[in-house]
């Protein structure tokens, strides 16, 4: 009786080791996925900083061409 007792223990004993690793496996997929979502969301914050403050260098352009164009043309000749 003490050898299927013995059995029993060790295969307890093992279930836990396992369900263990399980868990730090678990875990550190949990911690590797939450640094690459930090990653990406100070990344965007960058991004979304850097197009607030950039200026719109062709607004400027196309306002001074539209100004240049009427130039060429009487009013007469606008449709």
């Amino acid at each position: 009786m003490s050898k299927i007792e013995e059995f029993i223990a060790e295969s307890k004993l093992n279930e836990l080791l396992h369900k263990n690793e399980a868990e730090k496996q678990k875990n550190t997929v949990i911690w590797v996925l939450a640094i690459i979502g930090a990653v990406a969301a100070v990344a965007a914050i960058a991004y979304a900083v850097y197009r607030f403050f950039t200026p719109d260098y062709l607004e400027d352009f196309e306002d001074d061409f539209d100004d240049d164009f009427d130039d060429y043309f009487d009013e007469d000749d606008q449709v």
